[in-house]
């Protein structure tokens, strides 16, 4: 006989936000990345990757090809579309000359400080789709759970030693 847990209300709540969030992201969420500057784009995946990519300290393409899961055969070939746009710079180890590091370029670095998770002409496209008063309160919901969640993460901060 299998025991189950009666739903409480704060369970129905908890599954609400769960359903309902990832509807909201795949909605609006950003498919494409703009470089603001030459207004080329890329791929968020291409854009993913130089988010794991500094202008100073080198990662590996081997470190990067097994944080992202992908063999380095794949990641070399993502890594070349994004060094011929100006986004990647490749360099070989000087300690190890079969190594090959990746550092992000200026141009790569642009792009990624301006990158949105959400794209705001979806946003807006889904925000259109409210009228004026349920778009107020959908927007003061999220505004208190965006509170909420500022709270939580100052709460666990202060709990957690650095």
């Amino acid at each position: 006989m299998t025991v189950r847990k009666r739903a409480t209300p704060r369970d129905v709540e908890v599954r609400r936000l769960l359903d309902a969030y990832p509807r909201i992201f795949f909605a609006c969420h950003t498919r494409h990345v703009r470089d603001p500057e030459t207004g080329g784009e890329l791929s968020a995946h291409q854009a993913s990757l130089l988010d794991h990519l500094d202008e100073i300290e080198a990662m590996s393409m081997t470190s990067l090809a097994e944080h992202m899961g992908v063999t380095v055969a794949t990641m070399s070939l993502a890594i070349d579309r994004l060094e011929r746009r100006g986004y990647v710079r490749r360099d070989r180890d000087p300690q190890d000359g079969r190594r090959v590091l990746l550092r992000v370029t200026k141009a790569g670095a642009r792009l990624r400080d301006a990158k949105s998770v959400l794209d705001p002409i979806r946003v807006e496209q889904v925000l259109n789709q409210l009228s004026a008063a349920d778009r107020a309160a959908a927007l003061r919901g999220l505004e208190l759970l965006a509170r909420a969640a500022n709270d939580q993460m100052r709460s666990i901060s202060r709990r957690t030693p650095l």
